[in-house]
């Protein structure tokens, strides 16, 4: 890993290096925090968690040829190289931002309520149409999963695509610390981690914290058609582009329509040009994601047939909006986050599937004290938005059974107190020929479901 010196990871972490001489100039070739992975070479950061103390993995992390590794505590008689440090989690930050600046390759930021995920890996999708190109992986979005990311560059890379997830003030600024993005995304400003934030300008405040360390010469990329968002038009100079549905923003779509469950098509305007494309996952939502990617995309040279193809070559991943086609269902898998915007969006696409349209949902958790009337505010769009069945499970999605129900009382809800009780009877409420969309908050861990619908 590019000038990533033993000698210099103590220097940038503020630590104190112990072992040989002879090893200090020597670069590590991996960094790791799960001593699982082990390999030559690497470098091993033991977190202090709130069950697991990793410290005790360095022996056998060593034994299977790590190069050195990181503690926080003196370690007797060490016959190996390590670095002592005050804090593991500080230490790999300040790691990260070290390292990216040593490979000096163009940094894609995306931060906002919703579509975080679906809208990196549209813009992913589409600049590796021209250049080589790193993204975040599944949700390592954090203070640690960030840097994780950032350790899987390389040399060759060209571009990176790093997703930026928060949950209070103050987390968005040592996120952006590490990563200096040149080009800044924020999808949308919506009800997410109320609990922290307050409120939505609570949201937008913390959110364009990721404005901190944009590059001079950097870009900002808004979605122009969030009320919150439209009033961002510059930050120290730089002004804002702007993407949405309507002719004002510098990139929009427009002649807009659903293939049902197969996707979407759209016409996208980019300055004096306009394409047509087919998104292939479903929703109104991925028609924003696609006008970003396109935004990306022109800022870093991409002609318009590369971003067609980009955005066409698509693929979904796990728990966002895959489709899961068994011999008895359509299984729409979107179980791995949700929040009140994104679920209405979710409900938007079941509306378009075949046969009875059932959505399994879950609760939805750090919304604050707002929490009833949210889950409330999407049983009463499940109500009307044309689905079949609503199959709520959770304390809080009671509220949101309760006022389908009174909404629309030709619509069939069914209640299940938790997720357990949802696995044991959740059989008997589904049928053959059924589409079904699965979604709740992470900790509900509807993986289950889809799993036990997959194997009915």
């Amino acid at each position: 890993m590019k000038n990533l010196t033993l000698e210099h990871i103590a220097q940038v972490c503020n630590g104190t290096y112990y072992g040989p001489e002879g090893k200090k100039q020597e670069e590590v070739q991996s960094i790791i925090t799960d001593s699982r992975k082990a390999e030559s070479g690497c470098l091993f950061v033991p977190i202090v968690g709130e069950r697991v103390d990793a410290h005790k993995f360095i022996p056998q992390v060593m034994e299977a040829g790590a190069l050195a590794t990181l503690s926080e505590r003196l370690l007797e008689n060490a016959d190996f190289p390590y670095i002592l440090v005050e804090s593991s989690l500080q230490a790999v930050k300040n790691i990260a931002e070290f390292y990216l600046k040593q490979l000096n390759i163009p940094v894609v930021g995306i931060t906002g309520s919703v579509g975080k995920t679906s809208t990196k890996e549209v813009i992913a999708s589409v600049l590796s149409q021209k250049y080589r190109t790193l993204k975040t992986q599944g949700n390592f979005n954090n203070e640690l999963g960030l840097p994780l990311t950032v350790f899987r560059l390389r040399d060759e890379d060209e571009i990176a695509v790093l997703e930026m997830g928060i949950s209070d003030f103050g987390e968005m600024t040592r996120l952006a610390k590490i990563a200096r993005p040149d080009t800044c995304v924020i999808t949308n400003i919506g009800t997410c981690h109320l609990e922290n934030l307050g409120d939505r300008d609570g949201v937008l405040k913390a959110k364009t914290e990721i404005f901190k360390y944009l590059k001079p010469e950097g870009h900002i990329v808004l979605n122009g058609d969030d009320d919150k968002l439209s009033t961002v038009t510059e930050y120290e100079g730089i002004r804002s582009v702007f993407f949405g549905m309507r002719g004002n923003c510098q990139v929009y779509g427009d002649e807009i329509v659903s293939r049902g469950l197969k996707g979407m098509t759209c016409t996208i305007h980019l300055g004096e040009t306009a394409f047509s494309v087919d998104i292939p996952m479903p929703g109104r939502h991925m028609v924003y994601n696609a006008l970003a990617a396109a935004a990306i995309g022109n800022i870093y040279g991409l002609t318009t047939e590369q971003i067609k193809a980009g955005i066409e070559s698509l693929e979904p991943i796990s728990g966002r909006f895959r489709m899961i086609e068994t011999e008895k269902f359509l299984i729409v898998d979107d179980c791995y986050n949700a929040n009140p915007m994104s679920m209405k969006a979710s409900l938007d696409v079941l509306k378009d599937g075949a046969g009875r349209r059932v959505a399994v949902l879950g609760d939805m958790g750090e919304l604050g004290t707002n929490e009833v009337q949210l889950h409330e505010e999407v049983g009463e769009y499940a109500g009307k938005c044309g689905i079949d069945v609503l199959i709520c499970a959770g304390p809080l999605c009671r509220h949101m059974a309760e006022k389908a129900a009174s909404v629309n009382p030709s619509l069939k809800v069914i209640y299940e107190q938790d997720r357990d009780s949802l696995m044991e009877h959740l059989q008997d409420y589904v049928q053959p020929g059924d589409t079904i969309l699965v979604k709740a908050s992470h900790f509900m861990k509807f993986e289950e479901a889809v799993e036990k619908l997959q194997n009915m």
